[in-house]
């Protein structure tokens, strides 16, 4: 399972890394990362688009075309249509998720720009946004772009991941803190 798993992470970063190197000699790095971040939430907001890209049973050309359809009502460049099209043709839009995060990846890295996932139990606003990313850029020394998402399970706080490093001040966690000392000193919960 863990080669499976490796297997794909590869296929992903050549078909990323040649996507990269394209979009760079076509000086269209933007458009193809604002394209593919289109894509990505496209396919976080359809479970039936998920599917599609991940059914063995479906077509090549089935999944060409529906791809097609869907890249051509978001707008996207021609560059990107066609590699998304190559994708569908060599049967690898089941790795399309690892293509675009690798990509965007690389394109933070050229752009020195580290990526910080903020997951909080109520959406930021504006203000709290940008002092996450004002902390962050303090902390790292490097510009900072920040994925936020909302967790209501996480009760209060937030929980903060940039490269290897996580901070957790979450009030669940620390209610589940709490209760494995209450255990440990045999109190009851």
């Amino acid at each position: 399972m863990a080669s499976e798993g490796t297997g794909v992470s590869e296929l992903a970063a050549r078909y990323s890394t040649a996507l990269f190197e394209l979009a760079d000699e076509n000086q269209a790095l933007d458009t193809v990362a604002s394209d593919l971040s289109t894509l990505k939430q496209i396919l976080a907001e359809s479970a039936d688009l998920r599917r599609l890209v991940r059914s063995p049973v479906i077509s090549r050309a089935d999944q060409a075309r529906a791809m097609a359809a869907v890249l051509d009502s978001a707008g996207v460049s021609d560059l990107t249509k066609r590699f998304v099209g190559l994708a569908a043709t060599n049967r690898r839009l089941f790795a399309i998720s690892g293509m675009i995060d690798g990509f965007l990846a690389m394109l933070a890295q050229r752009r020195g720009e580290v990526t910080a996932s903020v997951t909080s139990a109520q959406p930021l606003s504006d203000a709290q946004r940008q002092a996450v990313i004002d902390a962050l850029k303090a902390s790292i020394g490097a510009n900072v772009l920040v994925n936020t998402s909302v967790d209501p399970e996480l009760i209060g706080g937030m929980i903060v991941k940039f490269g290897s490093r996580m901070v957790d001040t979450s009030v669940r966690t620390k209610l589940n803190k709490l209760q494995l000392a209450m255990k440990a000193s045999g109190g009851s919960v």
